[in-house]
């Protein structure tokens, strides 16, 4: 909206766009602390930072990705993760034909040298695209590292200890849920 020179936003108009309940919106909103006028609604500007503020895009999120395969590098060259401020620091494979690598200007390195680097640069974030048989064994070395926030391609339910964090991205249900979509038109 503020692209097309909204200079004010609605909740009412924000939760209509998202599909959400216009006081659920009203309240969710009110938690950014941006105060918003009737009829009027939010500066859009500020309600924007705010909203950045409370998601953590503020700033700029270093991660660790683990398994530089197909799946590794195409996330290595997506450009979308800027937007959202993120950037993957450093990239771990145990194919020591890769090891030494920059693969669009991130250096792959063994993950021996995990724990390290992690800790080095701060990281909290680890992006784990390695096979199934190495995802468990990968997930415990970056919790080990100090990584609190797991990103799981794999389809392998991790088990981590209290306090980390594992958001699972399964592209067979995902790839299921639009082909039974596709069906039923």
């Amino acid at each position: 909206m503020i692209a097309r020179g909204a200079l004010h936003v609605s909740s009412a108009v924000l939760a209509e766009k998202l599909g959400l309940d216009p006081v659920l919106a009203r309240k969710d909103l009110a938690m950014a602390g941006v105060p918003g006028k009737p009829r009027r609604g939010y500066p859009a500007k500020d309600l924007e930072q705010a909203i950045n503020r409370a998601l953590g895009w503020d700033n700029v999120i270093d991660a660790a990705l683990i398994g530089v395969g197909s799946l590794g590098q195409a996330l290595l060259g997506y450009c979308g993760f800027e937007e959202q401020n993120l950037s993957i620091a450093v990239a771990f494979d145990s194919n020591p034909g890769l090891n030494g690598l920059t693969i669009r200007n991130v250096k792959v390195r063994p993950p021996t040298d995990l724990p390290r680097l992690v800790s080095r640069l701060n990281i909290r974030l680890g992006i784990l695209t390695v096979p199934s048989s190495a995802a468990q064994e990968c997930a415990d070395l970056m919790v080990r590292a100090g990584i609190v926030g797991i990103w799981n391609f794999t389809n392998v339910q991790l088990s981590v200890p209290k306090g980390v964090t594992v958001q699972n991205v399964d592209l067979a249900q995902s790839l299921a849920v639009l082909s039974h979509a596709i069906t039923q038109k």
